[in-house]
């Protein structure tokens, strides 16, 4: 049974971090795409960060601040969020799926979890 289960969200002031974890079972992490979605109120879901085994990309307003990975024994993905600031409040989903469609394009993927909050303000 396929499960993506996101948690770690929570409220920073600006300039802190957090840890996001997604927890996914019914995927192997070795050839899955498993990729950071973002969605503001009124905005459009972003693609944050995909990681497909060694393979990482982010979007360039998160490069060098945030950092994904993953523990295959786990089956654990990560994103380590640091220098946050308001801009980077969302709801944060994990999505998975195969290599068919562009990494940023939310219809790539079939798979997501529920989504875990992050509020950065003073």
């Amino acid at each position: 049974q396929v499960q993506l289960v996101e948690s770690g969200g929570g409220s920073v002031e600006p300039g802190g971090s957090l840890r996001l974890s997604c927890l996914v079972s019914g995927y192997n992490l070795r050839d899955t795409r498993l990729t950071w979605f973002r969605q503001a109120p009124g905005k459009e879901r972003e693609c944050v960060a995909v990681i497909v085994d060694r393979f990482r990309n982010y979007v360039d307003s998160v490069k060098g601040r945030f950092t994904v990975s993953q523990d295959k024994l786990k089956n654990t993905m990560y994103l380590q969020m640091n220098s946050l600031t308001p801009e980077d409040s969302a709801m944060y989903y994990c999505a998975a799926g195969g290599y068919d469609g562009a990494w940023c394009d939310p219809q790539s993927y079939s798979d997501w979890g529920q989504g875990t909050q992050v509020t950065v303000s003073s």
